[in-house]
């Protein structure tokens, strides 16, 4: 008994050591880096990119989401509410060719989907910051209006907004 409770304290150290060690990760210099822990619910996904700098800028400057890391020119990765979009430069290991030679590039038409309140307004604020788009209208369906937005490698973002 006396053995286990000493392994359950010693483990309980253990957390709580781990825990301050990623608050100490975090880059002071840079306010808007988050530690890099995610719970359960968080949903990562990769976008190979041309120029990670500027994926960097048109993810947090017009889309919202904070930075997490950048190792730049390699790999960041942005978060938003549960997303995480790690964003693969070419130098990264996301982006090695693969054993047939085939290499993951950018661009193509799978997407994330970024829901918004007012999608008149998205559309008019994203315009006039002069972010790309993939169509000019805004198309409505049975479940609501979307959007298309290219970021600067190619990649599309979906902005919808539910009926």
């Amino acid at each position: 008994m006396k053995q286990t409770i000493i392994v359950s304290v010693a483990i309980g150290v253990v957390f709580i050591a781990v825990a301050a060690a990623n608050k100490l990760q975090t880059n002071e210099t840079t306010p808007s880096k988050v530690p890099m822990t995610h719970p359960p619910s968080t949903v990562s996904v990769r976008y190979m990119i041309d120029d990670v700098d500027a994926a960097v800028v048109f993810y947090t400057h017009h889309l919202g989401f904070t930075l997490e890391t950048n190792s730049a020119p390699a790999f960041a990765s942005v978060t938003r509410g549960n997303l995480r979009l790690l964003l693969s430069g070419e130098k990264s290991s996301g982006r090695r060719p693969l054993p047939d030679g085939s290499k993951p590039v950018p661009g193509g038409w799978n997407r994330i989907q970024l829901p918004v309140s007012d999608i008149e307004a998205e559309a008019a604020r994203l315009r006039a910051a002069g972010v790309k788009f993939r169509r000019d209208d805004i198309v409505t369906g049975p479940g609501g209006s979307q959007f298309w937005v290219v970021d600067p490698s190619g990649n599309l973002v979906e902005l919808f907004q539910e009926k």
